[in-house]
């Protein structure tokens, strides 16, 4: 250890000399670099963090250390990273490696004996700087596709000392890119009620005209006042054909910086608000993210670094002016956006004012709270970003309250008072969301205290008292009972719940717990007989699953091994 401190001494001498250090870090695959997804990228609820590194469709594939160091925390998770490797090098940064299939076997046996000990397939631990040394290139995982990944690929992240994401591209990866960005929209909107686009006072849509030279341009607006304006616009690689996130947009007007973003680093406390960077009723509605090129109110995101006036223009009445937009990739492959403007003054069209008639007001500064029935709403200081007016009204027990359009901040509180419900199955009441066309339910979390039952969620939508009284189903995959399975590696067994879903599983087998690994993605639980838990030539094995409605299943076999 006194080795890598010494180390970390030197190299932090070295490293001050540039910002980041080149060719410290190695590609943690023995593979070529082609990313299915880049720092930056906008995802539906935040800004991505890493690299996706694809792993040619495959599981399995070696999980190399980038540089040596000591592992400083492992994460098991159902969700999230799934299966996750942190570790702390020399020269302050950290590396992470997420959605493995499985750890070295160094590190298995580590981490299944904090299992074990908490009784816990989820865990999390953070071993002391001596505990787990690792060295350059050694083999500390498999890639895999565990947790909330939509397929095989390694997630990879670089942390400044302060447990900041940084592009991992500052750090001298090679990735493959000689294509500019693209861009598939561009709108104009206007920053208060006296602003005039197109003679509306509204989000307008602009043709987007592309060019030979690669660039592209706009219909000429007319406008007057202080208005923004934002564009969809999306980067690929060479060697994959992924959608990606670029790198810098900035902006100009009449010659002037007026707006620069760079996608440098992003800190985890300012990541969920990517809700007020894009415009968040058009993804909901559109399913496209518009990247809105101004500050509003209540963005407390970093990676703006110029922002004069916060990124609105002023036009004024007679004028002729010119917008234009650089958007560029890492590797600096850039197109530009040229919007002519003409200062026009016009009269407002009148469909397009704001009729909040029957709405109520919620405040974003300050606590609100809505009341109906036996429902009482509660919003806590800035749960919104602006003050807004919402839908609110009820029906018996189904609570109305717009549609998930308006972006939150914060969980607000939807609360019924169960006094005067008489029914037998009172305990397994929960409040439930209504989707799509067909109103399909699904579960909130809710919670009870005493006759309150109370939800929290981040999305509007219209809302109903439900009943789960329907508890887990619990089958066997490839086994039955009384069947001799000495042949096998692993014992697999398919749970389900149609209504609430899984909150927690417990298997034993004569006894003695062990561990079952949950996989959500295909709803099964699968326990390795090489954990050397189960010794004895007959036995009983028992699973008890439970819904987040309370409801229990209990499932029972007897299998042989020899």
């Amino acid at each position: 250890m006194k080795q890598i401190l010494l180390l970390f001494l030197i190299t932090s001498s070295l490293y001050g000399q540039s910002e980041y250090p080149q060719d410290y870090f190695r590609n943690p695959l023995d593979i070529p670099l082609v990313l299915s997804g880049t720092f930056g990228e906008l995802r539906s609820t935040h800004f991505h963090g890493g690299l996706d590194i694809k792993t040619q469709q495959r599981q399995g594939l070696k999980i190399y250390t980038a540089a040596e160091g000591y592992i400083s925390r492992i994460k098991i998770s159902h969700f999230g990273y799934g299966k996750a490797i942190y570790i702390t090098h020399p020269n302050g940064y950290t590396t992470v490696y997420g959605h493995l299939k499985k750890l070295s076997k160094r590190l298995e046996a580590y981490i299944k004996q904090c299992q074990y000990d908490k009784e816990s397939y989820e865990v999390e631990v953070f071993p002391h700087s001596e505990e787990l040394i690792v060295k350059a290139d050694e083999v500390i995982a498999y890639s895999g596709n565990t947790g909330s990944s939509g397929g095989p690929h390694l997630h990879f992240e670089i942390r400044d000392n302060q447990e900041r994401p940084l592009n991992p591209l500052l750090f001298g990866f090679k990735v493959q890119d000689t294509k500019p960005p693209y861009i598939t929209g561009v709108f104009a909107y206007p920053k208060d009620n006296n602003a005039i686009i197109n003679g509306k006072n509204k989000r307008v849509n602009l043709r987007l005209i592309p060019q030979k030279t690669g660039d592209y341009t706009v219909e000429n607006i007319t406008a007057h006042g202080n208005i923004g304006f934002g564009i969809v616009s999306n980067d690929k690689q060479d060697l994959a054909p992924n959608n990606n996130g670029v790198s810098n947009i900035q902006t100009f007007f009449n010659g002037n910086k007026s707006l620069e973003v760079d996608f440098k680093r992003i800190s985890f406390d300012e990541t969920k608000h990517i809700k007020r960077y894009v415009d968040y009723e058009y993804y909901k509605s559109k399913k496209s993210k518009i990247q809105k090129l101004f500050i509003e109110s209540n963005n407390p995101l970093g990676i703006f670094k110029t922002a004069y006036d916060n990124g609105y223009v002023k036009v004024e009445d007679s004028t002729a002016s010119v917008y234009r937009v650089r958007i560029r990739d890492f590797h600096e492959n850039e197109s530009w956006v040229t919007i002519p403007i003409t200062g026009k003054h016009e009269v407002i069209e009148r469909d397009s004012l704001i009729d909040n008639t029957g709405k109520l007001l919620v405040h974003s500064n300050k606590p609100t709270t809505l009341n109906a029935g036996n429902f009482t709403v509660n919003f806590y200081n800035n749960t919104l970003y602006d003050d807004t007016y919402i839908d609110f009204k009820t029906s018996a027990d189904t609570l109305f309250m717009g549609d998930d359009t308006i972006a939150m901040q914060k969980n607000f509180y939807i609360n019924y008072d169960l006094t005067n419900i008489k029914s037998e199955h009172k305990d397994k009441l929960y409040f439930a969301r209504f989707y799509g066309d067909y109103w399909k339910p699904y579960y909130v979390p809710t919670t009870r205290k005493g006759n309150m039952l109370t939800a929290k969620t981040k999305a509007l939508g219209k809302f109903a008292l439900a009943i789960d009284n329907e508890p887990p189903t619990i089958k066997p995959i490839n086994f039955h009972d009384k069947k001799w399975i000495s042949n096998y590696r692993y014992l697999k067994v398919e749970i389900d719940d149609a209504l609430t879903g899984i909150s927690k599983y417990r298997a034993t087998v004569n006894g003695e717990w062990i561990l079952m690994e949950y996989e959500y993605k295909t709803n099964t639980l699968t326990h390795d007989f090489n954990d050397n838990i189960v010794k004895d030539t007959k036995n009983e094995l028992k699973i008890i699953v439970t819904d987040n409605a309370g409801n229990s299943s209990t499932f029972e076999a007897t299998f042989f091994r020899k």
